[in-house]
Formats: structure tokens, sequence, C-alpha cells
């Protein structure tokens, strides 16, 4: 083997640079220097960002395993920003008495989960995409159950690590069977040789049971509410948004890689899946008392809006999927960062009624709030509205006007209860009032990127167009 292939990774190999700084800092830092260990991760994670996007070349590696192009690159980048902003909302949680002695074990975790998630894309070889997916699914488990002294994010960190194993046995229980047919475990190969027999189905469908659960899609869906509740409200962000981002670019590059030959068998699982997502995830959502649970259920719709963009397997379909990632990135951190600094402030859990009267003490968190929930809503003419116009475009294109006329009825139902908590800020009088919430520097930094995001994704139609030049995966 060309050892000297390794550096060609220049994503990971980033990546894994700043790991083993952060690893060594935590180990040697003392006092002053110490108090630079987060500005030194916020640092590296966001030159990681501009690292990942300096080599947009398509090459592959070690016999085909490995590839890179443009539009992976892309993805990679995406996580590694999304990253980025998950540690500038961890600060004032790592500095708390409870966990500022293990500030570096989360930092080392959060790392070790991406370094997963970069292998997942870049992954042309089953084998190497079981390792990604573990990676990144291993530590996890552990960040759900950071804060050791809460009971409920033990409990969250149980349900996630045994749902997580249960998918990723059925997943290899899959592979084994595509194995077992075509003899071998490369993308390209297999593709060659895939016939569309009943064992080769059933493996589909044994593949899209262990990465549904990573996506959260319905019926794949019992663990996520209560892990999203039990998780350190962090932690709970980075699931959301990361992770989940990270699931649904490996599901369309090995559907489009290994699956092709099967492409009306997965369109048909995706199209019941799609439908049964975001159906029934916006009626509990409507149902949810407490917020993060709220919004467990809102990124279990959101999952099948992205879905949309899977089914028709083409280009617009990819430049879609991306941009609906990017876009729902930031409206969904910068609710989860307005979150914790509620529940920051008041010592317990956020509920629907915990909000009433929010806007009297804080309007700018208010309006940040109400700005972020009408993206997710797909209110024009923010960000949230164009993302879901081009993933109905994508599948409407694809011969799927079903499907999106039912998700454009769901759409407006989503609207409904996202309203209730605008309506619960500015409309609803509270018994006893939130005082004003005062975040953390990192916070405003993270809310103002988001907000940002949220205007000008909407306004400047040409990052949609800067992704759909990527190219072909």
């Amino acid at each position: 083997m060309n050892y000297i292939q390794f550096f060609a990774m220049r994503p990971e190999v980033s990546l894994l640079c700043i790991y083993l700084v952060i690893f060594v800092y935590d180990l040697i830092s003392t006092g002053h220097l110490r108090r630079m260990f987060h500005p030194l991760v916020c640092i590296s994670t966001l030159l990681l960002t501009f690292l990942t996007l300096t080599d947009t070349s398509t090459f592959t590696l070690f016999g085909g395993m490995y590839e890179s192009n443009a539009a992976i690159v892309f993805m990679k980048a995406i996580l590694a920003f999304g990253t980025f902003l998950t540690v500038l909302q961890a600060n004032r949680w790592l500095r708390s008495a409870n966990t500022s002695y293990k500030q570096g074990e989360f930092y080392v975790l959060l790392l070790s989960t991406l370094v997963g998630m970069y292998f997942m894309l870049s992954a042309r070889h089953f084998l190497l995409l079981f390792i990604g997916i573990e990676l990144a699914s291993l530590p996890m488990a552990c960040l759900v159950a950071f804060d050791k002294y809460r009971h409920n994010s033990a409990e969250a960190g149980i349900k996630y690590i045994l749902s997580s194993m249960f998918a990723s046995a059925l997943m290899l229980y899959g592979i084994s069977f595509l194995y077992g047919t075509t003899g071998t475990l490369y993308f390209g190969d297999m593709s060659a040789l895939i016939t569309g027999q009943p064992i080769e189905i059933f493996a589909l469908v044994m593949f899209f049971t262990g990465i549904g659960f990573k996506i959260s899609l319905v019926p794949f869906h019992m663990w996520t509410a209560d892990s999203y509740q039990g998780a350190p409200t962090t932690v709970t962000a980075y699931l959301s948004v990361i992770s989940k981002g990270a699931a649904v670019f490996t599901l369309f590059i090995v559907l489009l890689k290994v699956f092709l030959p099967m492409t009306s068998e997965w369109q048909m699982i995706i199209y019941i899946t799609t439908i049964a997502s975001i159906t029934l995830a916006n009626l509990m959502a409507m149902k949810q008392q407490f917020i993060k649970r709220f919004m467990a259920f809102s990124s279990i719709s959101q999952a099948g809006y992205i879905m949309l963009a899977v089914i028709g397997g083409s280009t617009d379909g990819m430049t879609a999927m991306i941009y609906y990632v990017l876009v729902y990135m930031v409206a969904n951190m910068a609710i989860f960062a307005i979150i914790e600094s509620i529940e920051w402030q008041i010592r317990r859990a956020v509920k629907r009624d915990t909000l009433n009267g929010f806007y009297e003490s804080n309007p700018k968190l208010t309006l940040i709030m109400t700005l972020a929930l009408f993206s997710l809503a797909g209110i024009p003419p923010f960000a949230g509205f164009f993302s879901k116009f081009f993933v109905f475009m994508s599948a409407f294109g694809a011969g799927f006007k079903v499907l999106v006329f039912i998700a454009l009825i769901n759409t407006v139902i989503s609207l409904y209860y996202y309203l209730l908590i605008v309506k619960a800020m500015y409309i609803k009088s509270a018994e006893q009032k939130l005082p004003a919430i005062k975040s953390s520097r990192y916070t405003l930094v993270s809310l103002a990127i988001c907000i940002a995001g949220i205007i000008l994704l909407g306004i400047c139609s040409s990052v949609y167009g800067t992704i759909g030049n990527l190219g072909n995966l």
C-alpha cells in the first residue's frame, strides 16, 4: 500500500490534525491556558470549514474505496460549519460545575463523530461506510449521555445506543445479503451486478432501515423525542442537524451508487416513509408541551421534506437536498441556542407555556426565534421558503405530483404548530414572566451567524446556483 495516499484526504487529515492538537492541549493546559481552550476549538473548527473546501478535485484512493469530488467536499464543509456553531453554543454549558472538567472529552467526542461522518460521505466500499457510521454513532451516544448528573441524560443515552445498535445490526445484515449475491462490497461493482431479485430487495429494506434510524424517518423514529429531551441541549442541536445531514447525504450517495438498478423499489420505500414522516410528525408536534420534544417531531417532519429531494435521484435533487440541509441547519441551531439560554436562566426544561409573554422581556430573542420558526415553516421571504420550494420542484419534476400535493397540505399543518409558539411569545400572557435572558458572547455570535443565514440564503439565490454547479456525485 502507498501510504502517501492518506495525505490526499485533505479534509480528513486536517480534521485529524485539529483533533490531535485539541487532545494534546487538553492534557497539558492549566490556569490561563485553560481559559483559552474554547477559543482555540472555535477557531480550529472554523478553520476546518475553510480547509475542507480547499480541494475540490475529483479522485479516488485505495483501489476505489474512497472518493472525493466538489459535491462531497461541500457536504463535508456544511457538517464542519455546523460543528463550529455547536462549539460556539456549548461554551457556557461546558463551563458549568458539572461539566467543566470534561470539556476536553466533549470536544474529542464531537470531532470523533465528525471523522466518522467524513468517511461516510467519501466511502465507496461498504466496509468503510460501516466503519464511518459506527465511528459517528458510538461517540454520539456518549454525547447524549454526557450530563451524567441528570437521570434523563443517561436514559436518553441508553435509548440512543440500543436503537443505534439494532439499526446497525439490520444494516449489516442487509449488506451481507448484498455481498452474498454480488460477491463484492465495492459500490460500483455491486451496482453492475444487482439484478433486483427478492433477496436484494430485502437487503435494500434492511439497509434503508439502518440509515432511516439516523435520519429519524417514520417508523424508525421512536427514539427521537426521548433522546432529544434528555440530551444536553447543545448535543440535541448537533444530533438534529449535523448527524441527520450526514445520514441524508450518505443515503443519497448509496442509492445512486449502489441501488440505481432498483430505482423503482427504493422510490416506493421513500414515497411511503416520506408521507408517514411528514404527516405523523406534524400531528404529534401539535400535542407536545416541552419545546425540545416539539423540535424532535419538527425534525422528523423536516426529514420527510428532505426525502422529497432524494426520491428523484437527480442532480437537481442533490442540489435541493444540500441547500435544504444548509438552511435547516441555521434555523434549527438558532432555535436551540435560544432554548439553551432560557434553560440556563430558569434551570428547568422549557415548555410552550414557559414562552408566554416572552416578547415583553426579551424582544430581540423573540424576533430571532420568530424568524427561525418562519424559516422552518417555509414562510417567504426567508430561506426556508426557498428550500421547500426547491425540494418540491425536484420531486414534481421527477413525476411525484401526488406526493408533492400531500407535502403541501402538511406544510399548512406545520405552519399552524409553529405559529403556536409565535402566539405564545407575542400574544399570550404569563402569570410569571421570564426574566431578561442573558446569552453568552459565543451564543450571540452563533445567533448572529444563524440569523444572517436565514435572511441571506433566501435573498441570495446565487447560493443555490453555486451548489448546482458542483457537478455530479
